[in-house]
């Protein structure tokens, strides 16, 4: 324990390079002590009762900040039980609640803050996403954009999260999930609220809710259904909405051969029309190709990181320099095409 010095809400440095310790008197490897007492009166301090006062100034004479002030002791102190066993550690790995106000996820983003991407993080926090379609490609899209600081994620899909879900969506599904019968929109709803704040389910997308896309910032369209892909894209090109719209179509060469095939991004911008020729809307009705198309979980997971990275760069997360409106991904020659089309 040790004084808080504060100006405002802020810490700055501390006053004094000591500290008090709750427990035993700390020793070395050889069993002699630590030779770090200056007080060893006992007391009690904020409720807290203390057994020594620690002193070992760092060079300068004060710590740089509280930081530094915890750590050096902690280190001090530990230092010879790790010599002893490399897999002891004082950190206690406590998983830290969020409030609302704090953040979207009911823990803190520790991934962020290890990897120092804090700044790039925080420039999708603004985004309202919705996502069309939680099939295989939607669903990962979902998990994708779930653990990024996005305020509300919109899912629009009525269909029952049903046992072939389960194979071709990120984790795992259990027995008693599959059991429930909920539609995918609730299903991921209830799976991704255990971590974080703004997942909204909604049923499939119709003319009684469409505008609700036109206050979004961003769109997801990863839903084979023509007619519902049309309804969506008038809406969105209408409001100047952005939007990303996945694609696959992967076959067997012969029958039971190997598979070929190819994945595709297009990406709609406001006052950018080029890439729209890319999208089809059409519907096979009872030949519809999509519905003998195969699904593969890691094609979609790919088709999924593709259009998740486009929407990053566009947000400057990531660098962009060929800002090209769609992607093609060939499957047999494991090629990449990227186009600008205007």
């Amino acid at each position: 324990m040790c004084p808080l010095n504060l100006s405002g809400d802020q810490t700055i440095a501390p006053n004094d390079h000591t500290v008090w310790f709750a427990g035993t008197q700390p020793h070395r490897r050889d069993c002699t002590a630590i030779d770090l007492s200056i007080d060893d009166t006992v007391r009690t301090m904020a409720g807290v009762r203390v057994n020594f006062r620690f002193s070992r100034a760092p060079l300068g004479g004060n710590f740089a900040n509280f930081y530094d002030q915890v750590t050096a002791y902690v280190a001090i102190i530990s230092g010879p039980a790790e010599e002893v066993d490399p897999l002891l550690t004082p950190l206690t790995h406590r998983v830290l609640e969020m409030r609302e106000e704090e953040s979207v996820f009911l823990y803190a983003d520790t991934a962020s803050a290890r990897a120092q991407i804090t700044e790039q993080s925080s420039l999708l926090a603004q985004d309202r996403i919705a996502i069309i379609g939680l099939g295989g490609t939607g669903s990962y899209i979902l998990d994708f954009v779930a653990k990024t600081h996005v305020r509300e994620i919109h899912l629009y899909d009525d269909d029952l999260f049903a046992t072939h879900n389960a194979f071709r969506a990120p984790g795992a599904a259990s027995m008693d999930e599959l059991n429930m019968r909920l539609g995918k929109a609730e299903h991921f709803e209830l799976v991704y609220s255990k971590m974080r704040r703004g997942v909204v389910a909604h049923g499939y997308l119709d003319e009684s809710n469409v505008d609700e896309l036109r206050t979004m910032s961003f769109v997801f369209v990863a839903v084979d259904k023509g007619r519902a892909k049309q309804l969506a894209m008038s809406a969105l090109l209408e409001a100047s909405v952005p939007f990303v719209d996945v694609g696959m179509g992967i076959y067997e060469t012969v029958a039971d051969g190997p598979l070929w095939g190819q994945l595709r991004v297009s990406t709609a911008l406001p006052g950018e029309t080029g890439a729209q020729v890319t999208i089809s809307t059409a519907d096979g009705g009872d030949k519809d190709v999509y519905d003998q198309n195969i699904q593969m979980g890691e094609l979609n997971a790919l088709n999924a990181a593709l259009a998740v990275i486009k929407w990053k760069k566009l947000r400057g997360f990531y660098v962009d320099k060929s800002h090209e409106n769609v992607s093609f991904y060939h499957l047999d020659v494991n090629v990449l095409v990227n186009e600008r089309r205007t």
